[in-house]
């Protein structure tokens, strides 16, 4: 089977590499000129001229990021099968589209509404309360696009420096922490779950990703499951899908889904009977889904900006290292290591061992350390 794939960046990379031993093929189709998958058959198509001779070469679709035009999405759909489906990337490019289907389908949320003008970013914060954030209702991602009112006095300034026509405004929520559920769905509507991760993000980046999370009771993991089915259904999705969430004391509030292999899952590379990457791929192709399970416990540590000293991490016997052949850039995601152990007080010695070697990683605060 020939697989195409919207985008040639790393997760397209990580998508190949586990269908490979499928017998899958790959044809990458980017079109913002700078691909960096680094293996398959790649089309630049930065004026969609291609996009023909791309679908000539492929049986069925999929994606690994959800910024490409939704109608590029559609006009695929009419004559190749795309999953997931045009409808999950127009949800989620647009967040007040994402949150009303929250709203809808019963996921609870933050407080937020739209501002149209720095005026109605003003009276948004006053009704909501400051602290709120202010985030781009489209193209926002990794921090970007974003800006935080401690007062409504701000509103002019954080209306100018996001620069965006239409604005979500959201209350800030009083969280513990930060969690999301990987779950995929084939195309015959069987639904599987990943254990949820506990995730920490420094300068709107994640960092680490611990899997199972520690210390999660499972009616929450049972209501997160609800949560993420409801999702699928709906969109009779085919493919992994991302929840993020934050975990309160009064439950779970949803901050957003992302329709593709996810970074919070990357853990699953060597933590999971079957990788995300795997499922992705035996769910577009219409395989079985494979095995969910975690193998133990595990942590994902983003490489960042620089590479630090990739030779003393390869010398750790519990490190699995994982580049993404891109030259260092501030803020860049460059690889990841994962990080295996029986027990979370050696998980923890572990992450903090391998940190030590990345320059500017955050310390490991997580509720392992608290």
């Amino acid at each position: 089977m020939r697989i195409g794939i919207l985008g040639a960046g790393q997760l397209g990379r990580m998508l190949a590499l586990a269908g490979y031993p499928l017998a899958k093929t790959f044809v990458f189709y980017d079109m913002s000129g700078s691909p960096s998958a680094g293996l398959g058959e790649v089309i630049i198509d930065r004026e969609g001229k291609y996009l023909d001779d791309f679908l000539s070469r492929v049986d069925r679709v999929t994606y690994e990021f959800e910024h490409l035009p939704v109608e590029v999405a559609e006009e695929i759909s009419r004559s190749k099968p795309v999953y997931p489906g045009p409808r999950a990337l127009q949800v989620c490019q647009n967040r007040e589209a994402e949150k009303t289907l929250f709203g809808d389908l019963g996921i609870p949320t933050p407080q937020w509404r739209m501002a149209n003008s720095a005026d109605s970013l003003k009276a948004a914060a006053e009704e909501l309360g400051c602290p709120v954030v202010a985030k781009s209702n489209t193209e926002g991602y990794d921090g970007k696009g974003q800006a935080v009112l401690r007062s409504p006095e701000d509103a002019a300034e954080a209306w100018q420096s996001i620069g965006h026509e239409r604005l979500m405004v959201e209350k800030f929520v009083d969280f513990t922490r930060e969690v999301s559920l990987i779950a995929v769905r084939g195309i015959d509507g069987e639904v599987d779950f990943y254990p949820m991760a506990e995730n920490v993000h420094h300068e709107g980046i994640l960092r680490y990703s611990i899997a199972p999370a520690p210390q999660l009771s499972p009616a929450l993991e049972e209501k997160a499951g609800g949560y993420i089915r409801a999702l699928l259904n709906e969109l009779d999705y085919v493919g992994v899908l991302a929840l993020e969430l934050f975990e309160t004391a009064d439950g779970l509030v949803a901050n957003e889904m992302a329709p593709r292999v996810h970074n919070s899952g990357h853990w699953t590379m060597e933590g999971a009977m079957t990788s995300q990457f795997e499922n992705h791929i035996r769910a577009v192709a219409g395989h079985p889904l494979g095995n969910t399970a975690a193998r133990g416990l595990s942590c994902m540590v983003n490489i960042i900006g620089e590479h630090g000293d990739i030779e003393r991490i390869m010398e750790l016997p519990y490190a699995h290292l994982h580049l993404y052949a891109k030259a260092e850039r501030p803020g860049r995601k460059l690889g990841h290591v994962n990080v295996l152990a029986d027990s979370y007080e050696e998980l923890k010695w572990r992450v903090r061992n391998v940190a030590q070697f990345l320059p500017g990683s955050p310390e490991f605060d997580c509720s392992l350390t608290r």
